[in-house]
């Protein structure tokens, strides 16, 4: 069960995240002009279902449950087991909160960090984030750019094809390798949520559903 002693009267969104190979959370204050942000990450191994919860609740050490106001939730594509769990953590908290639940694919997470490091500043110009599976093809997704007013720098990254699996890709210009990043990830995770709660934005736990472009077995 997870507990928390009372530290002050903050809110926070809290970020959970999932790669192939590592979890984490991260929380950040919503409302103050510098935020408090923290990070957790951990390379997961076959206990993470025993695990999960004993580790978040240490996270969350003077942070009492009530005080969430926010939660964000990377759904995929990752590890089959990982994303699971951590999907039916944080719709199970964001359900007993009644708070918003905000989920984005690994790929959209990553995908201004890879824009960036490659320099992908076109106008409204698309790129793809792909990973090559052994002998079964590619799991891909498409993204857009959109520049800010300067058009200098990104002001945001719009998914226009969710991950899923292609079983070749004929013209490998404009595919970019996946980046994971389990910290920076979560970074974005907080940024993406904070946005949603500046703007209103209200998503239900409900809607929040792994993507698994693949059949988990083999």
């Amino acid at each position: 069960m997870l507990e928390g002693g009372k530290i002050n009267s903050n809110k926070y969104i809290l970020a959970i995240h999932s790669t192939n190979n590592y979890f984490g959370f991260a929380y950040r204050t919503i409302k103050e002009a510098l935020s408090h942000e923290k990070f957790f990450v951990k390379k997961f191994d076959r206990d993470l279902s025993n695990n999960l919860i004993f580790d978040l609740n240490d996270f969350l050490a003077g942070i009492t449950l009530d005080s969430i106001a926010r939660i964000a939730v990377s759904n995929g594509p990752a590890n089959f087991n990982a994303t699971r769990l951590i999907i039916v953590l944080a719709r199970t908290i964001s359900q007993q909160m009644n708070c918003p639940l905000d989920y984005y694919s690994c790929y959209e997470i990553m995908a201004k960090r890879i824009a960036i490091k490659n320099n992908i500043f076109a106008k409204n110009n698309s790129f793809w984030i792909m990973n090559k599976l052994r002998n079964r093809g590619y799991i891909a997704g498409k993204y857009l750019i959109s520049l800010n007013q300067n058009n200098n720098g990104i002001c945001s990254i719009k998914e226009i094809i969710r991950p899923k699996l292609f079983e070749t890709i004929n013209n490998k210009n404009g595919y970019y390798d996946v980046d994971y990043d389990p910290k920076e990830d979560l970074k974005e995770l907080l940024q993406l949520s904070q946005k949603n709660y500046n703007n209103s934005v209200i998503n239900s736990w409900e809607d929040a559903l792994p993507i698994y472009p693949i059949s988990p077995i083999n």
